[in-house]
């Protein structure tokens, strides 16, 4: 499941994923969310947290996760992946540089510094 995380900025979104992310928690939960703070704030600022609480995608969200990001591409000004998996930072390594966003990989031990950068 995404939790949201509250976070100090109001143009902040943060999100951290919990167990198996599935193709209802991007249509029930991410997707409303995002679409809400482009509505609010015109642009998404997003923090996403895969820690140790997250167990995998199934291949629907995944496939979501691809979709979302191809629909949003223009609305997302920060994106910060904050994580313990190194496959997940090295993925975002090799896709950071195609993001019209600036991106940024964090250690879970950083959450606070990446909503700082973040809102910056």
């Amino acid at each position: 499941m995404l939790e949201r995380i509250k976070s100090t900025s109001p143009n902040v979104l943060a999100m951290r994923a919990v167990g198996k992310i599935t193709d209802e928690d991007y249509k029930t939960v991410l997707i409303p969310a995002v679409e809400s703070q482009i509505q609010a704030q015109r642009k998404v600022r997003f923090v996403y947290v895969i820690g140790p609480e997250f167990e995998s995608f199934s291949m629907q969200a995944m496939l979501d996760d691809a979709l979302f990001g191809l629909h949003h591409w223009r609305d997302l000004e920060r994106v910060a992946v904050v994580t313990d998996r190194d496959w997940i930072a090295h993925a975002m390594q090799i896709f950071m540089p195609l993001l019209p966003a600036k991106s940024k990989v964090f250690h879970t031990d950083q959450l606070k510094d990446a909503l700082a950068w973040a809102a910056a």
